[in-house]
């Protein structure tokens, strides 16, 4: 049996490392062990691991709770455990942190680095969405330490995640497909002529509804409602409590029977 100093923490027993080197005497080491290369301050560590892994010993103990941990919930698994799982999880967490730091920036970077992109001669339906755009992006990006082309790199890509995204059903690209549609139409409306302003905004909402049939694929607005059995059956039953009298006993008084009623002949 292992020893153990702290008390129990939520029922379960707060084991010691200490415990593998408790479980063998002192040293000199026993006397199996005598004659043994290796005899010694190694030996008796030897000694200690081999001892430890048989039934009862520290780690044979902890392999049973390693064990046990599959097949019960996350209360009943011992503390140690739970302390490398999460030790475990942060880890991977800042690492994966680390790896989308590095992501992030290596992306930005190329996008900074696209060449500048032709500001398009504004001719045809798509034209007359796009260069506003590109205007509206070339104008800010002289104010900003970004180039032009990586805005309207980025633009283009934040819609099509959306739309890919949006496509297959996730939260977050819709709304990212939403932000980037009222963005496209706000930049249209600023960008363009006073003279075809409406029409090109209205244009551009037409291809973004358009594009929205696919990005906003089985949404609907109607509630849905969950028609669930019941957790219970209901058998109604009539059940009839009826009273048998006591039969009267051998040579009883009749006495109390009606007049109409004539006691049995025998």
């Amino acid at each position: 049996m292992t020893h153990n100093d702290k008390q129990p923490i939520n029922g379960q027993d707060n084991p010691s490392f200490l415990d593998l080197f408790n479980q063998l005497p002192p040293q000199p080491p026993a006397p199996a062990l005598d004659g043994q290369h290796g005899a010694g301050r190694l030996a008796w560590l030897r000694a200690a691991w081999k001892t430890s892994w048989k039934e009862g010993g520290f780690l044979h103990q902890r392999w049973e709770e390693v064990f046990q941990a599959r097949h019960v919930s996350w209360y009943e698994i011992a503390n140690w455990i739970k302390a490398v799982v999460l030790l475990g999880g942060l880890s991977l967490i800042v690492l994966m942190l680390d790896a989308a730091d590095d992501i992030t920036s290596a992306a930005l970077k190329g996008l900074s680095a696209v060449p500048a992109s032709g500001a398009g001669d504004g001719n045809g339906l798509w034209g007359t969405v796009d260069h506003p755009i590109r205007v509206f992006l070339a104008d800010q990006a002289a104010h900003l330490p970004v180039a032009p082309a990586a805005l309207y790199a980025f633009w283009q890509l934040t819609g099509l995640l959306g739309l890919v995204g949006g496509f297959f059903g996730n939260a977050g690209a819709r709304i990212a497909w939403l932000l980037f549609g009222i963005g496209s139409l706000a930049m249209i409306w600023s960008a363009t002529p006073a003279g075809g302003r409406a029409a090109a905004t209205g244009l551009a909402a037409l291809m973004w509804a358009l594009a929205s049939i696919f990005a906003l694929r089985g949404l609907t607005l109607r509630p849905i409602v969950h028609n669930h059995p019941p957790q219970y059956q209901f058998n109604p039953a009539v059940h009839l409590h009826a009273t048998i009298p006591a039969p009267t006993p051998a040579g009883g008084d009749y006495g109390d029977e009606p007049d109409n009623v004539l006691p049995l002949q025998r």
